[in-house]
């Protein structure tokens, strides 16, 4: 459910055609993407743009009820993962096997590559109603 105005075309039509319960994934540079998601590829360059600033752009549009990390996430990222939890508040997080969460991106509507390259910098976030 939009809430806001993004100066990305693409990424701001799929945020704004988010129903209730979709999928939409901000993964690193390295995520593998399935067959059958909406590519939306952000990276420029190395770390441009950065997970944290596409995460942060998609929640200024995007009301979200509940986020999926990959378990590995906290051991292997602390810093991405303090900021993922900084910047989702009070939204409920849950956690699926790498591999798990791999297969879980195939439902969803979008995938939002940003140019990260900092391990396990990925979340799934389920839309949630701004009502």
């Amino acid at each position: 459910m939009k809430r806001t105005q993004l100066l990305h075309a693409e990424l701001s039509d799929v945020i704004a055609r988010l129903g209730h319960g979709d999928l939409l994934v901000i993964g690193d540079a390295g995520l593998p993407i399935p067959d059958g998601p909406r590519r939306i590829d952000l990276a420029l360059t190395s770390n441009v743009p950065r997970f944290h600033e596409v995460l942060r752009a998609v929640l200024s549009e995007m009301t979200v009820e509940g986020a999926v990390v990959a378990d590995e996430l906290l051991a292997m990222n602390p810093s991405v993962h303090a900021e993922l939890s900084r910047q989702l508040g009070a939204t409920p997080v849950s956690t699926l096997s790498h591999e798990d969460f791999k297969t879980a991106t195939k439902n969803a509507r979008a995938i939002v590559r940003s140019g990260e390259f900092s391990a396990y910098a990925n979340v799934i976030l389920r839309a949630g109603v701004a009502f």
